[in-house]
């Protein structure tokens, strides 16, 4: 099986401009082909990852990948999937941002060897260029016709569109013809919202480069969960590559957590599992979900993929003294990564459990506080207390800094000193 065979199998293939001329090329030569991002935010989503990792595959089949971070065009701003304009950032913040996405993008790709992947950032170029000349040698050769038939502008403009944000599909077209001249890039790839801003670049290059001049853009589809609420979004918010902003652990939780109906449909698009390894955790999704094994390989290998081996063991390392209730086991930093968002309650010396847990609102009286203690239901770093008169001392912090309460099953409280 090809490589675009492979992209169809997995479902990853939206919109190809010219498929039967993109096969044939890639038949026949190994080339250049490019993804970006604008650096709106210091780190990406996981919404990012797939047209990466879909880059990714590309060089496994011998082809130089191209990330292109957006340090020119995300001082612009893309309306694609904006109904209102985007709040400009300071050169000085869009440079910050460049910086963090650098480094993630690093963890996607192989730099070295004979199709080492390319970073480029677009600031380069187009920083520096005065505006007769974007007007003459980019502007000339696209229509206004062209763009306003374009659905991301078209969509804009009965609620308003600034000249800004309406050219910023020809900036990303002259980033395609820049990569074309200067590094031979002959693919595009991109989200299925920016089809608009892959074609401009396409007609670009045919106005200015040689009849006999090829290129191609391919378009991946919108990631959704069967349930029909939003891929990549938690109660917390976004799942972001940092490590600072998406602990290693939530990371993790996030995929481990995936239901039975997405699980493959994951497993095709965001690994670089084999054909029959994934028909194999498909069928172990149909004969003993319970055991979530698909699960559990999709967590692993995007955790790995993204933050490492030891963080992933790591994260593996907290979900198992969560589930046993074994959280002594665990150093502090493990503990603030698998704690990060149940309450807490800073106590400054030693306490009573009783006082404590009315205290901190693990119970809402001393009276309930007591029948928990006693009946069972109070732990203390894993080990059940059923003594009222229990004081929590020195010895029951972990590294001095924390102590871990759970009523029941579930309920979890950080006690910090």
């Amino acid at each position: 099986m090809d490589l675009l065979q492979d992209l169809a199998w997995r479902g990853i293939i939206y919109q190809q401009t010219d498929a039967e001329g993109l096969k044939d090329t890639l038949g026949k030569e190994q080339i250049s082909l490019y993804c970006g991002v604008d650096p709106t935010a210091d780190s990406m989503h996981i919404g990012h990852l797939l047209p990466f990792l879909t880059l990714r595959r590309f060089q496994q089949h011998g082809h130089r990948p191209i990330v292109l971070v957006g340090g020119a065009t995300g001082l612009i701003g893309d309306p694609s999937g904006k109904s209102e304009e985007r709040k400009l950032l300071t050169l000085e913040t869009v440079q910050d941002n460049v910086a963090g996405i650098k480094k993630q993008l690093e963890s996607i790709f192989e730099f070295e060897g004979e199709n080492g992947a390319i970073m480029v950032n677009n600031y380069d170029w187009a920083g520096s260029m005065d505006v007769v000349t974007f007007l003459r040698d980019i502007g000339k050769h696209i229509g206004v016709n062209y763009m306003l038939a374009k659905d991301t502008i078209a969509s804009r403009l009965e609620t308003g569109i600034s000249f800004t944000e309406f050219t910023y599909t020809i900036l990303q077209a002259m980033d395609f013809l820049h990569l074309y001249e200067h590094h031979n890039c002959k693919l595009q790839i991109g989200g299925s919202d920016q089809w608009g801003n892959i074609t401009s670049g396409l007609e670009l290059i045919r106005k200015v480069q040689p009849e006999s001049s090829k290129a191609y853009g391919l378009t991946i589809p919108l990631v959704t969960k069967a349930d029909g609420t939003k891929f990549g979004k938690t109660e917390s918010g976004a799942v972001w590559l940092d490590p600072e902003k998406t602990t290693p652990y939530e990371f993790y939780q996030f995929w481990i957590n995936t239901a039975d109906a997405d699980v493959v449909k994951y497993l095709k698009i965001f690994t670089f599992l084999s054909h029959e390894e994934i028909e194999q955790l498909e069928k172990a999704v149909q004969e003993e979900p319970h055991l979530r094994k698909a699960q559990k390989v999709l967590a692993e290998e995007l955790t790995r993929l993204i933050h490492g081996e030891d963080s992933l063991q790591q994260a593996i390392k907290i979900s198992q003294a969560l589930f046993s209730g074994d959280v002594r086991s665990l150093s502090g930093a493990e503990i603030e990564q698998g704690f990060k968002d149940v309450p807490a309650y800073t106590s400054q010396n030693e306490e009573n459990l009783v006082d404590l847990l009315v205290a901190a609102k693990i119970s809402p009286s001393k009276r309930q506080a007591r029948e928990d203690i006693s009946n069972g239901a109070v732990t203390v770093n894993g080990e059940k207390i059923t003594d009222n008169a229990y004081i929590l001392a020195e010895s029951d912090r972990i590294e001095g800094k924390f102590t871990i309460i759970r009523r029941g099953k579930k309920k979890y409280t950080l006690i910090k000193y």
